[in-house]
């Protein structure tokens, strides 16, 4: 056998906040850069753009630890790998604020995002140790923190960094990170691991359910067209915030992203959709909210309260798009194949991760010379190949069902 149950115990519901807060850093790691971007280029003597690819190093490290150590929560016991994690994320943290130059930021940034995975694998730990009956509970409270974490993230950064300087939020992220890894050391249950397969089995899995689910590959193209435009929008916002259309400090980045708090109460919403009427219905409103958002955020080139105005309601319509496809999409991920969740999850965040890294880097190279216009062109061009393979699915689920219908009502169905 590969694999044998997880002991199950009663978890201590005091524990659930605990978890989420986990979540909530460790995702936060992802975001708060972004705001820092001006403040790194002037303390580094760097330009934007070279300061810009410690926002692409986390990304991409990121992508490399949900496919290199996610799997290993069903080989390890999570506790010391969650514990771990932490603790390895606050050392990266530490060298990334007191790095000298440049090019150590980027080293350290990248083993930032390598082990600031935490939250995919509280997931887990949690559904193993929670009665069936609270799993969505519990797994809700879990995802509020990470987007809590996400949205919370940027104002905290820019907020800090205008007082104290770009190190300052590093070292504080670094200080969280390792309390946390101490206190979870106590607090946390200890679990057995799940699976005996090879760590190398492990790590191919998840391409092979690329290479045969095509449910899998559509709902992964979404995310990572999607989260592409999101992840430059939000890397070039600072850029073009502290520019000379606005000439306003990395707080106001910190501000803007607050106006995402409205997704933590829609995304719960977008679920109950999900249940009522699938996935498919609630990607396509996404998508073309996605798509609008792309229009209402243009004017903000122009500056002044009109221009602030635009990127306050585009901001705001793209984060909710955003984050309700991303329900819509993981729950048809999910339904592909149910006792393979943890390996389903690891290419799905693994494609709109390498889709974000992406996206940051082609933001920060469009906005140089075309600037925020080509931003919004770049968002737009990327949903539009997502709402384009999304209408071809829906055509042929339409003809397949057409098909269906016919057959049933031809004579040779009678006999």
């Amino acid at each position: 056998m590969n694999s044998r149950p997880m002991n199950r115990r009663p978890m201590n519901r005091r524990i659930v906040p605990l978890l989420a807060l986990t979540c909530a850093v460790a995702v936060g790691n992802l975001y708060f850069p972004q705001a820092l971007v001006p403040l790194i280029a002037t303390g580094l003597h760097v330009s934007p753009g070279s300061a810009a690819t410690a926002v692409t190093a986390t990304q991409l490290g990121y992508t490399a630890g949900i496919v290199l150590l996610v799997p290993l929560g069903d080989r390890l016991p999570n506790r010391p790998l969650l514990v771990t994690l932490l603790g390895l994320t606050g050392l990266a943290l530490l060298t990334a604020g007191c790095a000298p130059t440049l090019p150590v930021l980027v080293a350290a940034s990248a083993a930032v995002g390598l082990t600031t995975v935490a939250a995919q694998v509280v997931g887990p730990l949690a559904a193993g140790l929670t009665a069936p009956d609270r799993q969505g509970a519990v797994i809700g409270i879990l995802l509020s923190g990470s987007t809590a974490g996400m949205l919370l993230a940027r104002t905290f950064s820019g907020t800090l960094g205008a007082w104290l300087g770009w190190r300052a939020p590093y070292l504080v992220a670094a200080a969280a990170a390792l309390l946390l890894a101490a206190v979870l050391a106590v607090a946390v249950p200890t679990t057995a691991p799940t699976s005996r397969r090879p760590y190398p089995a492990l790590l191919l899995e998840p391409l092979r359910l690329l290479r045969t689910e095509p449910e899998l590959r559509r709902s992964s193209l979404y995310q990572a067209t999607v989260f592409a435009g999101f992840s430059a929008v939000w890397t070039t916002l600072a850029l073009l915030l502290t520019g000379p259309a606005y000439r306003l400090g990395t707080p106001a980045v910190g501000l803007l992203a607050l106006v995402g708090a409205a997704t933590v109460c829609c995304t719960p919403y977008a679920g109950r959709l999900v249940d009522r009427y699938g996935p498919d219905p609630v990607n396509l409103v996404c998508l073309l909210g996605v798509l609008a958002s792309a229009a209402v955020l243009l004017p903000g080139a122009e500056g002044g309260p009109l221009g602030l105005t635009a990127l306050v309601l585009g901001t705001l319509l793209l984060d909710v798009a955003m984050q309700c496809g991303m329900v819509a999409s993981q729950a048809r991920v999910y339904a592909v194949r149910p006792e393979a969740l943890g390996r389903l999850k690891s290419a799905y965040m693994s494609c709109a991760y390498l889709g974000g890294s992406a996206g940051s880097w082609l933001g920060v190279r469009i906005w140089a010379p075309a600037g925020w216009w080509a931003v919004c062109a770049l968002l737009a061009l990327l949903t539009a190949l997502a709402l384009a393979r999304h209408l071809l699915a829906a055509r042929s689920a339409t003809r397949c069902a057409a098909r269906a219908t016919a057959l049933s009502r031809s004579p040779a169905a009678g006999r």
